[in-house]
């Protein structure tokens, strides 16, 4: 009946089948279902029977023609051929996961490749050996190589939808953002025009890098991202991405800006002040001047959970900028502490002893007027009244943000850092094998997208995305060849424990098994 539900088939730029739950009212067409992608006969064989039985059970009007479900075929297993294991079924629910993120409009070889990095992130051609073996998915390496230079044309859009599926899934009003760095290095020794040596969070001085900005939600999902050449300063790569940001979620938005310390330079907050931005960033307490560090010293209580607010104007050059420094005092962190200025301090001397500066010595500076090294002095006494109190820079009035907020607020750091950990290990982003400028914002871009899906996951089902990819993966098909017919027989391993129960009910709307 007009308006009522039919399946429908098309072919999408990759070459693949389409199945579609579709409505037609008039001369519109309404997809209210995008069921799957097909390669091949046997798949595309599972996706029309599955839109079917979508289809039946929503029509308005069931079908009065509709067909009683055809007594199951009797095969001999002695007579059949097992042809193929397959993991279509972990396949399939990460492209819902990506159509419920906003990505279904990415053409499949680009959602393919990024939720490879969930489950096993390897180069990109090996990907496509891959992507043949697990799931019968099939694109040349010249397809691959071509669509990967044309993926950077998506990336405003990429970023919308990340937008939007924060607002949409996680009511996120974009308050308060977290902004972090990190460094991603390459298997070589040769600079090239973007990757060049700089300093090394991976510990890899020695080998040229790039250097990525990402904004997340408080939540750790992300939004935004950025690459930068890699002997870019963490400090500068900041307001490039905010300013794009804001152009995503719009201007009426300003949220408050958390950071972790090398980011907000004097320069930096002034700056961001200027534009009417509010953050709260981690104090470096010892670059403050002897009369300040003397200060918080004096008025700040030794009682655990305690908080000071200091105003203060720092300055730098001809920049100045007044904030709020609010310190804390923690026995544990005063313990530690200590324990780290000791192990500074022994090395030091034995480096003065040997006569040598050493590589980071932060105790040993040059002698004054003859060669030679010795203790600093005036450092070691600023790191010792600083033992245990832990700093923290706001623009934030305290009428609107309280000390203690102000500290919750920063610890959600936390959320980014793990974002970065998830993509250099569950993703593998690094090392990186690209040389190209194009081709390794590309790279980047792909690792982006798996983050999307993967914390769109981890937040909702409460799972690492470790295990998440484990549950997964337990479910896969027997290609089962009926030697007396040449059919094909395709048996799914039973996905009724609760793992799989719980990521389905995540992915329900976009993958209705």
């Amino acid at each position: 009946m007009r308006g009522d539900l039919t399946v429908r088939k098309t072919k999408t730029a990759s070459g693949a089948t389409a199945v579609q739950v579709v409505r037609n009212i008039g001369k519109r067409r309404e997809v209210l279902r995008h069921i799957g992608s097909a390669h091949d006969e046997q798949t595309l064989e599972m996706l029309l029977s599955e839109a079917e039985h979508y289809a039946e059970r929503h029509r308005i009007q069931p079908s009065l023609f509709a067909q009683d479900q055809p007594a199951p075929p009797i095969v001999n297993l002695d007579q059949t051929t097992l042809i193929a294991v397959t993991h279509r079924f972990a396949r399939e629910a990460l492209r819902a996961c990506g159509r419920l993120c906003k990505l279904g409009w990415l053409e499949d070889i680009y959602l393919d490749l990024a939720l490879m990095r969930i489950i096993e992130p390897a180069s990109k051609i090996q990907t496509l050996e891959l992507l043949e073996e697990y799931f019968s998915v099939r694109y040349a390496p010249r397809t691959m190589r071509r669509r990967l230079n044309e993926l950077l044309e998506h990336q405003e859009q990429i970023e919308l939808s990340a937008i939007q599926t924060a607002r949409e899934a996680f009511n996120e009003p974009f308050n308060l953002v977290l902004y972090d760095v990190t460094t991603l290095y390459f298997e070589s020794f040769k600079e090239y025009d973007f990757q060049s040596t700089g300093f090394s969070k991976d510990n890899k001085p020695q080998q040229p890098q790039i250097v990525i900005g990402l904004i997340t939600t408080r939540s750790g999902f992300p939004v935004t991202h950025e690459v930068f050449e890699g002997k870019t300063f963490e400090g500068h790569t900041m307001l490039k991405i905010l300013e794009r940001f804001q152009q995503r979620v719009g201007s009426h938005c300003k949220p408050v800006i958390v950071a972790d310390a090398a980011m907000l330079s004097t320069e930096n907050m002034a700056s961001l002040s200027a534009q009417g931005y509010r953050f709260i960033v981690g104090a470096r307490l010892a670059n403050h001047s002897k009369s300040f560090i003397d200060q918080i010293d004096t008025q700040t209580p030794r009682t655990d959970e305690v908080t000071t607010r200091f105003e203060h104007t720092m300055k730098k050059d001809k920049v100045a900028v007044d904030v709020s420094v609010v310190c804390q005092f923690s026995t544990a962190r005063y313990k530690k502490d200590k324990r780290e200025l000791e192990k500074q301090l022994n090395r030091a001397l034995l480096l003065i002893e040997r006569n040598e500066p050493g590589r980071r010595a932060r105790f040993v500076k040059k002698s004054d007027g003859k060669d030679g090294y010795q203790l600093n002095a005036e450092l070691k006494a600023k790191a010792q009244r600083l033992l245990g109190i832990k700093g923290y820079v706001t623009n934030i009035a305290q009428t609107e943000l309280s000390n203690q907020e102000v500290i919750d607020y920063y610890h959600d750091l936390w959320n980014v850092e793990q974002a970065f950990r998830m993509s250099k290990s569950d993703l593998q982003a690094r090392p990186i094998y690209h040389r190209n400028e194009v081709a390794i914002r590309s790279h980047v871009l792909i690792c982006f997208m798996a983050l999307i899906m993967g914390k769109y996951l981890e937040i909702n089902t409460k799972m690492s995305l470790k295990r998440i990819r484990k549950a997964l993966w337990r479910v896969h098909e027997a290609h089962l060849r009926d030697e007396r017919t040449g059919k094909v027989h395709i048996k799914r391993t039973g996905t009724d424990n609760q793992q799989i129960e719980d990521i389905l009910r995540v992915l329900k709307p976009e993958f209705p098994h």
